[in-house]
């Protein structure tokens, strides 16, 4: 597919999508929350790409919403508006759901609905000089969609106090709350980035993918009876999968897996 807002490129087994509206600072509109819903889609299915990476193009990662999306908006009924308000709820159900390992590459300002891409990730790389703002209220607005998803990345507290205050954060203070993983000057941004992209190459893809989904399925659930049994099966069954076995033999025998040789 030929996408208008991103772009996308591919090195090796990782795929990067980046944010190509510079001219507005990669703000929001119909069209790019439709594409990267479809990209990270798409990426998921393909069993060339191993690692996927959200990045953006010119100084800023996200500043929220397009200002004519918004004048488009206010004029919206409340069905439209409810209509709109599902297509940014899919896109970022899609970018949390991928099965596929997703690491967000932030610089400059990150507003808004740019938080809910970075928090829908994985895990994130920040420049130091990147900012961070949930700016909603100032609006008369609220962080509403994104908030299942930066509300697990910054926890409830932090959320009291910037959900509410819409004050800027530094990339220092996001990497105090959980939402970015690691700081980078921005000459070496990318390098860091790479670090984790290795990291994640090294592991079984499926045992990965499946590490995922166990932190979706376990996080905040009650360590009782039930969860326990699932948690023996999923063990069971991935020593039982070829590449469980694979990397198993692979280390008894301390050779390379399967999927580091081909």
């Amino acid at each position: 597919m030929h996408y208008q807002t991103l772009e996308l490129t591919h090195t090796g087994m990782v795929a990067t999508i980046w944010l190509n509206r510079p001219e507005v600072r990669n703000a929001f509109n119909e069209m790019a929350i439709a594409e990267i819903a479809h990209a990270f889609r798409a990426l998921d299915l393909d069993r060339h790409v191993r690692v996927i990476v959200l990045a953006a193009r010119g100084p800023a990662f996200c500043a929220g919403a397009d200002l004519n999306w918004m004048k488009k908006m206010a004029g919206y009924s409340d069905d439209e508006n409810l209509a709109d308000a599902a297509t940014l709820a899919d896109m970022l159900h899609a970018i949390y759901h991928c099965s596929k390992p997703t690491i967000a590459r932030v610089q400059g300002d990150c507003y808004a609905g740019g938080m809910g891409l970075v928090a829908a990730c994985d895990m994130a790389v920040a420049s130091e000089s990147a900012g961070f703002c949930l700016s909603e209220v100032r609006l008369g607005l609220i962080p509403s969609t994104i908030s299942p998803y930066v509300l697990r990345a910054i926890g409830e507290r932090a959320a009291r106090r910037y959900f509410l205050t819409a004050e800027r954060f530094s990339a220092q203070q996001a990497k105090v709350m959980g939402l970015v993983n690691e700081l980078a000057d921005d000459g070496t941004l990318d390098q860091v980035v790479d670090t984790l992209v290795q990291a994640l190459l090294a592991c079984s893809p499926h045992a990965v993918s499946e590490a995922k989904r166990l932190i979706g399925d376990v996080a905040g659930e009650d360590i009782d009876d039930k969860l326990i049994a699932e948690t023996v099966r999923r063990i069971a069954d991935i020593r039982a999968s070829s590449e469980g076995r694979e990397g198993v033999q692979a280390f008894l025998n301390k050779r390379k897996p399967a999927w580091l040789t081909h």
